[in-house]
């Protein structure tokens, strides 16, 4: 009966369902035919079980997907859905599109974003066409604003698409604009750094992020430009962001450490006549300026909202209350040397408070006026009071139109703002973030943290050597010194997440700073 039993049993192992492995060329090309990360996600799964080892995953990774020569080329027009909210764009490919060549592409976020009609813009990148490239155009609209979280996750995902499809140089996508569009892209610098090689800026400005009544979403960190290049180009007579008001940010940044190439165009006004002068200088810069994917140096600040703790391969988990003897350089100390002081706050062209015994209590203004007019100069909106006074000559007669209780009141005086040396924040943070410099050698890395609770490196074969142990030192202390194994499931994890052949991870270093405080 023994036999018979085992028979039995046999036979019921038999019409058992086999285990869900699939062959590894299948698993592969399933990953790659995934039409987003999450399905990547899931797709990663039968890799894992096919049994292939850790290098052969990484070579077939980093040799990409099959790309396909039949896929829309000239003007395309696209839109994808994320929240019931529709977020068209256009891409438009060359029509000599070849799936075997890499491809540069160019992001670019067109102005007068705040218009309620959320219709694309134009038709393909028309006028500031450049080198042969893809170009992206997503669209933005009062109600999703360039500068928003719905817009860096929308962008993300417009990205990723482009990707799947068509042959993208990874390390070569840019992300340019023009007025609000460039406004935007400072605003992409600060929160999400790790797609692009660079950020191209024109007749854009800084301090309009400044500006409550601009609705900024999340807090903004200029040490984040730290890590990629800027090149800037605003007109001298440009009613809007002229460069006199700009210069001065730019110039802060440029003192603090941040690469940035400014042409100033004395006769621009706020459009792009200047292009065709400036175009092979534009596309130079692109081209001498390729994405790094594993920085040696690396700054990121972040409060951890919508998907901004991470980059490249530092991701910020956890805060921590900021010590006093954490304190590291900061570029949003803005003004440091002596400057003018009008005594007067601003949110926009709204008064909200005026210093008793100032310059701006002698015209006086009161808080609640809004200012409409300077010197027979009416004043655009998203323009703060503060940063256009300081475009303007001391020790000269000044005349203010203001808005008080709905009727408008005119305000004589002699604008002489006197000199004081408190440091200006150039972005005021409501809400608590971290800081994490990196500096790394070899399989050595130097952290230098500040609010940090926690943080993970994520370290690929391109950049430590796994066959030797890595060191890591935080706040002058060592928190790891070891062997670290390459893992398969880490690598597909962030391969699924990039969906990048140039950035790829095998090994992740927690690190938890909580217990060393």
């Amino acid at each position: 009966m023994r036999w018979l039993l085992s028979l039995f049993v046999v036979a019921l192992a038999s019409l058992a369902p086999a285990a869900s492995t699939v062959a590894p060329d299948v698993a592969l090309r399933q990953f790659w035919e995934a039409k987003s990360p999450k399905e990547a996600e899931q797709a990663a799964d039968a890799v894992l079980k096919s049994g292939l080892a850790f290098d052969e995953v990484l070579a077939r990774l980093k040799q990409g997907r099959r790309y396909l020569a039949d896929v829309p080329r000239g003007i395309v027009k696209l839109s994808r859905r994320s929240a019931d909210v529709d977020f068209a764009y256009t891409l438009e490919v060359p029509q000599t599109y070849d799936p075997a060549r890499k491809y540069q592409v160019r992001v670019q976020l067109h102005g007068g974003v705040s218009r309620p009609d959320p219709t694309p813009r134009g038709n393909g990148i028309g006028a500031l066409a450049g080198a042969e490239q893809i170009y992206v155009l997503p669209t933005g609209w009062a109600a999703a604003l360039w500068w928003s979280d719905r817009q860096i996750e929308n962008v993300r995902a417009i990205l990723d698409g482009v990707k799947r499809m068509y042959n993208v140089d990874e390390n070569r996508v840019v992300l340019s604009g023009v007025s609000d569009g460039a406004t935007g892209a400072f605003y992409f610098a600060m929160r999400d750094t790790t797609p692009f090689a660079s950020f191209l800026l024109l007749n854009g400005a800084l301090a309009v992020l400044r500006n409550p009544s601009t609705e900024v979403e999340g807090e903004l960190f200029p040490n984040n430009f730290l890590n990629k290049p800027l090149f800037v180009v605003n007109g001298g007579r440009d009613p809007l962001y002229p460069a006199t008001s700009v210069e001065p940010y730019i110039e802060h940044l440029r003192k603090g450490g941040v690469q940035l190439k400014y042409l100033p165009q004395p006769e621009g006004g706020h459009n792009t006549a200047w292009w065709p002068d400036l175009k092979d200088t534009f596309e130079s810069f692109v081209r001498d300026h390729a994405r790094n994917p594993f920085p040696a140096r690396l700054t990121w600040e972040s409060d951890l909202t919508e998907g901004t703790s991470r980059a490249h391969w530092l991701v910020i988990d956890a805060l921590s209350k900021p010590r006093v003897e954490e304190a590291l350089p900061d570029l949003n100390d803005f003004a440091r040397r002596p400057t003018p002081s009008f005594g007067v706050r601003a949110s926009g062209m709204r008064v909200t408070s005026v210093m008793a015994g100032t310059n701006a209590a002698s015209f006086g203004l009161l808080p609640g006026d809004v200012v409409v007019r300077i010197n027979e100069v009416n004043i655009p909106g998203g323009v703060d009071l503060v940063d256009l006074l300081s475009t303007h000559e001391p020790r000269k007669p000044m005349t203010l139109v203001v808005l008080r209780s709905s009727k408008p009141v005119e305000l004589r005086g002699f604008f002489d703002p006197a000199l004081t040396s408190q440091p200006i924040p150039m972005f005021r943070h409501l809400a608590p973030s971290g800081r994490v410099d990196l500096e790394r050698e070899g399989n050595s890395v130097r952290a230098t943290t500040r609010g940090v609770a926690e943080f993970t490196l994520l370290l690929s074969p391109d950049a430590f050597d796994f066959a030797k142990p890595v060191t890591v030192v935080a706040d002058g202390r060592k928190v790891f010194e070891g062997r670290v194994a390459k893992s398969t499931a880490t690598l597909m994890k962030w391969a699924a997440h990039d969906n990048d052949r140039s950035m790829l991870f095998g090994a992740e270093v927690h690190v938890k700073l909580s217990s060393l405080r």
